[in-house]
């Protein structure tokens, strides 16, 4: 992944932490994270309350057979594990709940703290442990679980510990009767974490998408996003490079876009060098989109010269709430893409040829475009940006817009890639806009 796609990625997710529309949804690898790695992992923490019962060493064997697949899911090995602990008069969620309290945060977490203690956010978190919670300082808290009374004032960050935490042991989820009881009762808490991936942009982080549940949520997610033609709002950061085929998976499935090859620690560093420069210009931005949609105003020339113009109008329009189905959205950004096609075709505007391309290819990261009112505007202005793009030094052509279609080309939406492919296909016989466009 290039620089300029994560940048352009940290900024939406900067700016929804500007206008306090930001949840993380944490995992296991964020504990890890901000434990220095003395947070054990979900199998791990099994196998250490198996060493509880005088048979651990069988029992470990035959749930977790070193060099073989586990015959069980990790809930159903915990579920087996209750029912021996059970037998001996120890509870599996008592027990948990001692280990998890022995976790406490280490190590270097001066980028996490910076964030944690100074922003108004959300967290929904699978996580039993508190270091969410010691990570805000002094900032107001509310740490919200299952078995514990919901509270009703105002606090800067609200973690919502769907699987239970250490405050309330017996309310945990760790068995597969656990997860059952969890999946068919809409509680406060399934009903919450929808509402906060509808409500907020939300980043993904060290976790793995295991969770059937989490899972049918996004999903369930994902078609309402479909539906309204709204911006692919979740992110999934990766410490490691993820392959092209997972990423389109996680896509077409969730409408996730991933951030790969970047830790927590980065990742933090990032936020908050960016967070202050978006700050400056949330509410103007959202004003001008207000002014621009409702007044039928238009963006000035001289703005929409600058590259991160676009990014600031979409991030806005999500801001507002509105989407591609809005048919006064549809002709702004008709109007913004063909403005920005004429400046490509003034006097030494070359860098108006790379904005162009930026543009489109960020437009196809977070919109399905085929079947929306405007697919043929977009159509047309890619076909015509990639006409004007060459691999080769050529007067005339951009060399930096084809590498910018280049590079970010595996970061469009598949169907989106489908979309293009199709129309380039039949629209050009361009050599350099045919390869990029079969490239995957």
């Amino acid at each position: 992944m290039t620089e300029v796609i994560k940048l352009s990625e940290m900024f939406e997710i900067a700016y929804a932490a500007a206008s306090n529309r930001l949840c993380f949804f944490t995992g296991t690898g964020f504990s890890k994270a901000a434990s220095d790695n003395s947070a054990p992992s979900w199998q791990g923490l099994l196998e250490e309350v198996c060493e509880l019962l005088p048979n651990e060493d069988s029992l470990k064997n035959g749930l977790f057979p070193e060099g073989k697949s586990s015959p069980l899911s990790l809930e159903e090995a915990a579920q087996v594990i209750s029912i021996e602990l059970s037998s001996y008069g120890k509870s599996i969620h008592e027990e948990v709940s001692k280990i998890i309290s022995r976790i406490k945060l280490k190590g270097d977490n001066d980028h996490l703290s910076e964030f944690f203690s100074s922003r108004a956010f959300r967290v929904v978190t699978t996580n039993y442990d508190k270091l969410a919670e010691e990570l805000t300082s002094d900032n107001e808290c509310h740490s919200i679980a299952p078995g514990l009374p919901i509270p009703k004032s105002p606090a800067s960050v609200k973690i919502y510990h769907v699987h239970g935490s250490i405050d309330s042991p017996h309310n945990m989820v760790l068995t597969s009767d656990d997860y059952f009881k969890f999946i068919n009762n809409h509680s406060y808490f399934s009903r919450k974490l929808s509402t906060v991936l509808h409500e907020n942009t939300v980043v993904i982080l060290g976790y793995s998408l295991g969770d059937t549940n989490l899972k049918a949520i996004m999903s369930d997610y994902k078609g309402f996003s479909k539906s309204h033609v709204v911006g692919a709002n979740i992110f999934l950061v990766a410490r490691s490079l993820v392959d092209q085929h997972v990423k389109d998976y996680y896509s077409h499935c969730y409408g996730i876009r991933v951030i790969d090859n970047l830790d927590i620690y980065d990742f933090f560093q990032e936020l908050n060098e960016k967070i202050p420069r978006v700050e400056r210009i949330v509410d103007k931005s959202i004003k001008h989109i207000r002014k621009v949609i409702y007044d039928e105003r238009s963006f000035k020339k001289s703005y929409l010269s600058l590259e991160d113009s676009f990014s600031k109008i979409i991030s806005s329009l999500s801001a507002e709430g509105l989407s591609l189905e809005n048919e006064r959205v549809v002709e702004v950004l008709g109007e913004i893409i063909d403005a920005k096609r004429e400046l490509t075709t003034e006097n030494n505007a070359w860098e108006q040829y790379v904005h162009f391309a930026k543009w489109l290819i960020y437009l196809g990261t977070i919109f399905e475009i085929e079947g929306t009112s405007i697919e043929k505007i977009y159509l047309n202005a890619v076909l015509r940006s990639m006409q004007t793009m060459s691999k080769s030094l050529i007067i005339g052509y951009s060399w930096h817009a084809y590498k910018a279609w280049n590079a970010r080309w595996p970061s469009i939406i598949s169907s989106n890639r489908s979309l293009i492919r199709k129309y380039i296909e039949e629209k050009t016989n361009d050599v350099d806009a045919l390869a990029v466009v079969n490239s995957i």
